[in-house]
């Protein structure tokens, strides 16, 4: 009750009259504090995007939901409001590239989501083709013997049709299978490889899914944001976002066998405890979590 009560104090009286003592005292308005004091990425963007959502004046509350193409207005919208020259160059690159990184993350969730809604379609030639490749990727010495056919279990699906495993996640559990497997082929080799260990072995496709799931979920929730932040001087794509599914791929099989469950029946809870460990990771406001940082000697 009292965390709530002095919330309520500090949005609506503190926090006015300690900006309005501070611009008094530095004559810089909080965004020009904020850049001042605060390095590129997450830090810095996270900070803005706080300021203007949570300011008194319209033009600023609604900078946070500006589109990528009305990012050069809004900043110099946002600088007549503030009686900043439209010279200080410093300032209004620094603006811009914090609003395209806010803008791109909310766009690039939006391109997940309708990824993420397009259902697996058998009778679709892309959607075959990409399942195809993601076989040929993992299996290159052995050929399907049919479309349906029980080999789809060799790596790790559930039946004899793995397009029935792709209900929750739609095409982007794919598409994640597919980059993976085709950007760090030897990789998503080896892993495939483990997870048929006769002891700690997973369904690698499933898991794949089931990790699909846990970016997606990271990313609507704005736990990615740190690490996009501090990724991507812009606005962040698509890439971006299955770069970071292929981290927890790799980051997941290793935890597996450094935990040694007793069984593949107990995977709700260690993938529940891998869960927690990334968003701890993805708490501190320097973090990059990618597989190319991951494999640096």
């Amino acid at each position: 009750m009292l965390v709530y009560f002095w919330g309520f104090l500090y949005s609506n009286y503190v926090r006015f009259w300690l900006k309005w003592i501070l611009r008094l005292l530095t004559r810089k308005c909080e965004l020009q504090r904020v850049f001042d004091g605060s390095k590129a990425g997450a830090q810095r963007t996270l900070s803005i995007e706080h300021s203007l959502a949570s300011s008194k004046n319209k033009v600023l509350r609604n900078a946070v939901h500006v589109e990528e193409a009305e990012v050069e207005k809004c900043v110099r919208d946002v600088m007549k409001e503030k009686k900043i020259e439209q010279k200080d160059t410093g300032f209004k690159t620094n603006l811009h590239i914090s609003l395209l990184q806010i803008s791109g993350y909310k766009k690039l969730y939006l391109n997940v989501e309708n990824l993420r809604k397009v259902p697996y379609d058998s009778d679709n030639e892309e959607h075959e083709e990409q399942l195809i490749e993601l076989w040929n990727l993992l299996m290159p010495n052995e050929n399907l013997k049919a479309r349906i056919t029980k080999q789809w279990c060799d790596i790790g699906f559930q039946g004899d049709d793995p397009k029935t495993d792709f209900r929750g996640m739609g095409l982007l559990g794919l598409v994640n299978l597919v980059y993976f497997s085709k950007h760090y082929t030897n990789e998503a080799r080896q892993i495939l490889s483990r997870s048929n260990h006769p002891k700690l072995g997973y369904s690698y496709a499933i898991v794949g899914i089931n990790l699909t799931e846990m970016a997606y979920s990271l990313l609507r929730n704005g736990a990615l944001k740190s690490h996009l932040y501090n990724m991507v001087s812009g606005s962040p794509q698509m890439d971006h976002f299955h770069q970071f599914y292929c981290y927890l791929v790799y980051e997941f099989d290793k935890f597996w066998f450094e935990e040694e469950p007793e069984s593949i029946m107990h995977f709700n809870q260690y993938r529940e405890k891998f869960h927690e460990k990334i968003k701890g990771l993805l708490l501190h406001c320097d973090v990059i979590l990618t597989l190319q940082n991951t494999k640096k000697p």
